[in-house]
């Protein structure tokens, strides 16, 4: 029992690291591959703000074969003169004092992503080793640091200087290299993703024109595929450009606005393309903004408003004529848009939301200026009508699904009512304790429905496959009696009727059969949710039922297999004599076997769907489920292993998700 006695004794003094030993949670979200890779952000993001500032045009990573990463940059090299009241060198501070950094005003970075100055020395802290080279004012710098255990006292010592700072020798190059090893006892595997790696990379090269970013993975043997290099002079042009390219545009020449007012930029590339969904991406100071902000809000407010003004202006709206909705003349853009903001402010679940209110009133001024210019030119008439012409013909979809929406409603086509019999639903009232599993077809329903624990789990059998969405309009989604269906269930209606607050089950799981038809219908379904309630997945309610693949019986005992490795492992454990069931569909589980295996909480495994990189899924989204063959072939042919019995899985970059037990 502990004691009940507490006094001044009792208070802990955490020194130096320890704190962000003892909670790494608190500073980099979790242990797990994002977490590691939250290490290397921190460090590449201190090399893109010295670029972004102009005082880098190159940054090299290195994933190196010990399983440590390096990052570079050209930049003016971290200080190492004496700080004048801790008396140690500036970078020591750096890299060992939490809240130490020049990025608290803006003498030395006008922007930044990096404010609160805890990025490299939290790296430091959560490393075996760490080693900082500085090259500058002609002079080659080291210092080591290293985290180890005090035998004597049990104590560890998270990133304490290994070396006094030294000066090497003499050189002519300049900039900061660090070098860093994961500590294992921290993290639950510390092996860097390249694939991982080199899309954020490529994404940065991207935000920030003309810089060069150099990757190479060390550990790869193939010599062509070891280093790749991303520079793009077209900026967010070329972003745009790359996110379409499996798309039919509508003008290959990407509009690009720019515009500075106050301390706030502003830039946006924004190009259309025939499908019926918005794909906006938004960031600031380079760091990615997916639940929008003010800069957002500024823009869309912006670009509505000069729109309609122009429509009015051609005489495709009338007096008398309402206004076309933002969503209207969004349909089937493709816009990427950046903010450079002097100290930020971020807020929502993920810090995904810019929250600082001077910058809506600065993106309104600018796109308001800089797209009424673009609409004044002559040359851009054509595509003007054109972009106006498919508002149009959004809005009079837009309302036909409004009167489908409405006299469903009224009919109880959206309600309770054609649920009866379909959707047995979970006698608990708290939806942060409720499940809702989406399963296929009703012999599985069937079984799910016995298994279940119905205080808590809900179950939704599918007849027959819903629509892929990718390649269908709002109106058509809605008539859908499948996806009616799941909309009712959820309470939380969809696109921009969306209302994460009238969620009824915080737990969405999508439980298919483990072949061809269950892994479609489980990517139809999550691109309904990436484009019509992508917030359900940004907040973590998506999640994907793992069944097991095999059972093995000995006698009277009963394991089962997720996968084929697992299976190996099984089949030594049982030796010979052994039977062995390959699952083929969920309804050749009896209910008892489903629930063991799939349902219990206490057993089951689930993979949580996330986005860790909008953009890329998004593309991903339209070369798996989009009109084109050809890109969609091309990819199957990369990514696909068709030597394996289970080679129906999406590739996991494809998925955007991280599996977790749950």
């Amino acid at each position: 029992m502990p004691s009940h006695d507490y006094d001044a004794s009792n208070i802990q003094v955490l020194e130096g690291l320890e704190a962000v030993r003892m909670r790494p949670g608190m500073y980099i979200g979790t242990t797990s591959a994002r977490g590691l890779h939250h290490l290397l952000w921190e460090i590449v993001d201190n090399a893109i703000d010295e670029a972004s500032n102009g005082f880098a045009d190159q940054v090299h990573v290195t994933l190196h074969a010990d399983g440590s990463a390096s990052v570079f940059d050209n930049g003016r090299g971290v200080p190492v003169d004496r700080h004048p009241t801790l008396g140690i060198s500036g970078l020591e501070v750096i890299y060992t004092k939490l809240h130490a950094g020049g990025k608290f005003n803006n003498e030395n970075y006008t922007y930044s992503g990096g404010l609160h100055g805890v990025g490299a020395s939290v790296v430091n802290a959560l490393s075996t080793w760490m080693t900082v080279d500085v090259y500058r004012d002609y002079s080659h710098y080291q210092m080591r640091f290293h985290s180890y255990l005090d035998p004597t006292t049990g104590k560890i010592h998270a990133g304490e200087p290994a070396s006094a700072l030294e000066r090497l020798g003499n050189t002519r190059k300049r900039g900061t290299l660090v070098r860093f090893q994961p500590d294992p006892s921290v993290f639950e595997d510390i092996t860097f993703s390249g694939d991982t790696v080199a899309r954020r990379l490529q994404e940065l090269a991207y935000l920030n024109r003309g810089l060069q970013i150099t990757f190479t993975d060390e550990r790869v043997t193939d010599h062509e595929k070891r280093e790749r290099s991303f520079l793009y002079e077209g900026g967010i042009i070329d972003y745009v450009r790359y996110l379409n390219r499996e798309k039919n545009v509508l003008n290959p020449d990407v509009i690009y606005l720019e515009g500075q007012k106050d301390t706030t930029i502003i830039r946006a590339a924004i190009q259309y393309n025939d499908g019926y969904t918005e794909s906006m991406f938004s960031y600031v100071n380079n760091i990615p903004t997916g639940e929008g902000g003010s800069h957002e809000t500024g823009f869309k407010t912006a670009f509505t408003k000069v729109l309609n003004d122009y429509a009015r202006k051609i005489g495709v709206l009338k007096e008398k004529d309402p206004n076309l909705s933002g969503e209207d003349f969004r349909e089937g853009l493709t816009c990427v848009l950046t903010a450079m903001v002097k100290n930020p402010q971020f807020e929502g679940q993920t810090k995904g939301r810019l929250g600082n209110s001077e910058v809506r009133p600065a993106t309104e001024a600018i796109v308001t200026e800089k797209l009424q210019d673009w609409l004044d030119n002559l040359k851009n008439q054509e595509l003007a009508g054109q972009i106006v012409s498919k508002a149009v013909r959004a809005a009079q979809v837009r309302e036909a699904a409004r009167k489908t929406r409405d006299n469903a409603r009224k009919a109880n086509a959206l309600d309770a009512a054609p649920l009866v019999g379909k959707l047995a639903s979970a006698r608990g009232k708290k939806p942060e304790d409720n499940e809702l599993f989406i399963v296929e077809g009703d012999s599985a329903g069937g079984s799910a429905k016995q298994g279940r624990d119905s205080r808590f789990q809900a179950i939704l059998p599918l007849r027959g496959k819903p629509l892929n969405v990718e390649k269908k309009r709002l109106d058509q989604v809605l008539a859908n009696e499948e996806f009616r269906s799941l909309i009712t269930a959820l309470g939380t209606s969809i696109d921009e009727g969306f209302s994460l607050s009238s969620l009824k089950y915080y737990k969405v799981i999508i439980l298919s059969d483990a072949d061809q038809d269950g892994a479609h219908i489980r990517a139809i379904l999550l691109t309904f949710f990436f484009r019509y309630m992508k917030e359900l997945i940004s907040a973590g309610h998506v999640y994907i039922g793992m069944p097991p693949l095999y059972r093995v019986q000995k006698g009277s005992n009963i394991w089962y297999a997720y996968d084929d490795k697992e299976l190996d492992k099984l089949t030594k454990k049982a030796g010979k004599g052994y039977l062995l069931q390959r699952y083929k569909g969920l309804g050749e589980m009896n209910p008892e076997q489903l629930w063991d295996t799939t349902m219990d909480p206490a057993h089951r495994k689930l993979m949580q769907v996330t986005i860790d990189d909008a953009a890329e899924a998004d593309r991903l989204v339209t070369i798996l489920m989009g009109d084109r063959v050809e890109p969609r072939r091309d990819y199957i042919s990369l990514y696909a292993d068709f030597n394996r019995q289970d080679n129906f899985e999406v590739p996991p970059e494809a998925a955007n998700a991280h599996e977790k037990g749950v």
